[in-house]
């Protein structure tokens, strides 16, 4: 189990759901990634994100998928692109990523809660 923290140290991760509007190989990336173009709503806008997830996802099937991303880490530049949000996910057995994702649709930039 890692570090406890405390329900304020929680509610400070902006963890929000929005739509893939586009997905692009990013060959300059170290590791196989595809740069997003992600939809959360109008408060936070359309925003990018590297994302190692190519084992599992093909660009076209990502394209309106709902995904949820954390939307308040600072911008990392990555190769020649700037990430602005994280996109989340799990490993698996073998340490390729799967999405997190809702189960529903869900207005663009909803909080998890």
């Amino acid at each position: 189990m890692g570090e406890e923290i405390t329900w304020t140290d929680f509610e400070k991760v902006e963890l929000r759901v929005g739509t893939i509007l586009a997905a692009f190989d990013f060959p300059k990336a170290r590791k196989p990634a595809y740069q997003l173009h992600i939809d959360f709503g109008e408060a936070f806008g359309v925003l990018k994100s590297s994302a190692q997830i190519t084992h599992h996802y093909r660009k076209e099937d990502l394209v309106g998928r709902q995904i949820v991303a954390v939307v308040n880490f600072p911008k990392k530049q990555i190769a020649d692109f700037m990430s602005e949000c994280l996109v989340t996910g799990f490993a698996d057995e073998d340490g390729h990523i799967v999405l997190t994702a809702v189960d529903r649709t869900l207005p663009n930039g909803a909080k998890l809660m």
